[in-house]
C-alpha cells in the first residue's frame, strides 16, 4: 500500500514516490501544491539550499528525516549516496553533470539522470552576443573615457560591424543554437561543430528542451557543419576564418584544453574573438594569456575560468582585451520557472510512461 493510500488520499502513478526539491531557490508552496494536485498521491518536500549571508547548505546539514524514502530528486549538489538509497530519478538544474561522475548514485544505471539543458540557452546566448558587440563597438574603451570626461572625435573610432562576419560554434547544442539564432539576426554566417556527424536533416534536429520562440530546433541556420573528436578535426574547423568562436560544449577528458597554443596559432590568422561560456578547463589559460598579450587574437570574453573563483592575483585578470564575469551568464529572473517547468514535464512523462527529455548519456556525461 502506498503512503497516499495509508492516509486515504487519491492515488496515481507516482503515489509510491517522494519528491525532494533541494535547490538554491526559495521555497515555492504554490508550486509544491500544484505538483501534488497534478500527480495524485505524490509527496513533495521542498527545502531551500540557500541561507542569507552564507554558502549553500550541504546535504549533511539537513535533518535525516528530509531524505527518508526519497525516490525522486531535484538537486544542485550531489548528496552522499547513503542518504538516497531509494532514488530512481534525478533532475539536475544544470546543463551538465560535472559534479556527479564517480558518485555511486550516478554510477547506478538503474537511476535515471536528466539535465535542464535548454533553460539556460536564451540568457547565455545574450551574454555571448553582448560581449561580442561590446568588443566590436569598444564599449569598455568608452567607459574608461567617461571616468576622465574625455570626448574622443567620432572620426577616430574604429568599429567593425557584425554583418557578413563568421561565427563558429564549437558545440551546437541548445546554447549554441540560440547563439546562432541571434548571430544570424545580425547578418552573421554560422558554422556549427558537433561531436558526431549530422549529415541529414533528421540528424540535425534538436530533441532537448527548448524555450518557445528560441533556438534552432531543426538545425537550419548553419551554413556549414563540421564534426569529429580528433584535434585535426577541431583544427580544421578553427581554420575556417572565424571572426567569433563560441565554446559551448561539455567538459570531458577529450575536450579539456581543446583550445591551446596550437589552436591560438590557427586562430591568429583571422584574429578571432573567443567567447567561452562552457567550462574554464576548455582553454589552456597560460596559452590564452600569451595569445592576448601578443595580439594573436583580438580579444576574449570568459564567463568561466579554471579555477573558480579565480584568485585575485591570477595573471588572467591583467590580460589585455579580456572581459571576465564570475560565471553569471546563466542568470535570469526567468530561470527558476523554466527549471521547474522541465521538472514538471519529466514528472508527467514518468507518470505516463513516456520517454523523458534531456536524459544523460552516461558514456559522454551530458
Amino acid at each position: 500500500m502506498s503512503p497516499a493510500e495509508d492516509i486515504g488520499e487519491e492515488v496515481g502513478p507516482l503515489s509510491n514516490d517522494i519528491l525532494l526539491i533541494y535547490l538554491p531557490l526559495p521555497e515555492k508552496p504554490e508550486c509544491a501544491e500544484r505538483l501534488t494536485k497534478k500527480f495524485k498521491g505524490l509527496q513533495v518536500r521542498w527545502l531551500s539550499a540557500i541561507k542569507p549571508g552564507r554558502p549553500l547548505v550541504s546535504a549533511e546539514e539537513l535533518h535525516p528525516n528530509v531524505w527518508d524514502g526519497v525516490t525522486l530528486l531535484s538537486t544542485y549538489m550531489p548528496p552522499p549516496a547513503e542518504l538516497v538509497p531509494k532514488v530512481r530519478f534525478v533532475q539536475l538544474p544544470s546543463a551538465g553533470v560535472d559534479r556527479w561522475p564517480g558518485h555511486p548514485t550516478y554510477e547506478n544505471k538503474e537511476v535515471v539522470f536528466c539535465t535542464s539543458n535548454g533553460v539556460h540557452a536564451p540568457q547565455i546566448a545574450e551574454w555571448v552576443i553582448g560581449t561580442w558587440l561590446s568588443h566590436q563597438h569598444k564599449f569598455l574603451h568608452y567607459a574608461e573615457r567617461m571616468k576622465t570626461g574625455t570626448w574622443e572625435s567620432p572620426f577616430e573610432a574604429d568599429v567593425e560591424g557584425s554583418t557578413g562576419r563568421r561565427v563558429g560554434i564549437l558545440g551546437y547544442g541548445a546554447i549554441g543554437r540560440q547563439t546562432a539564432r541571434l548571430a544570424s539576426t545580425l547578418g552573421m554566417e554560422v558554422y556549427a561543430y558537433t561531436r558526431n556527424e549530422r549529415p541529414t536533416p533528421v540528424s540535425r534536429v534538436d530533441d532537448s528542451y527548448c524555450v518557445p520562440g528560441t533556438g534552432d530546433r531543426s538545425g537550419l541556420i548553419p551554413a556549414k557543419w563540421f564534426h569529429g573528436t580528433a584535434r585535426e578535426d577541431i583544427n580544421n574547423f578553427l581554420a575556417q576564418d572565424l571572426d567569433l568562436l563560441v565554446i559551448s560544449l561539455p567538459l570531458t577528458s577529450e575536450t579539456r584544453h581543446i583550445i591551446s597554443t596550437e589552436q591560438f596559432e590557427i586562430l591568429s590568422k583571422k584574429g578571432t574573438f573567443i567567447a567561452n561560456i562552457a567550462r574554464g578547463g576548455h582553454i589552456d589559460q597560460d596559452a590564452l594569456i600569451k595569445a592576448l598579450e601578443t595580439g594573436q587574437i583580438r580579444g576574449a570574453a570568459l564567463d568561466v575560468t579554471d579555477p573558480e573563483p579565480l584568485p585575485s592575483d591570477h595573471p588572467l585578470w591583467k590580460a589585455p582585451n579580456l572581459l571576465i564575469t564570475p560565471h553569471v551568464s546563466w542568470k535570469t529572473d526567468l530561470l527558476w520557472n523554466r527549471l521547474l517547468e522541465v521538472l514538471e514535464l519529466n514528472l508527467e512523462k514518468l507518470a505516463t510512461g513516456q520517454p523523458l527529455i534531456n536524459v544523460v548519456n552516461r558514456q559522454l556525461h551530458y
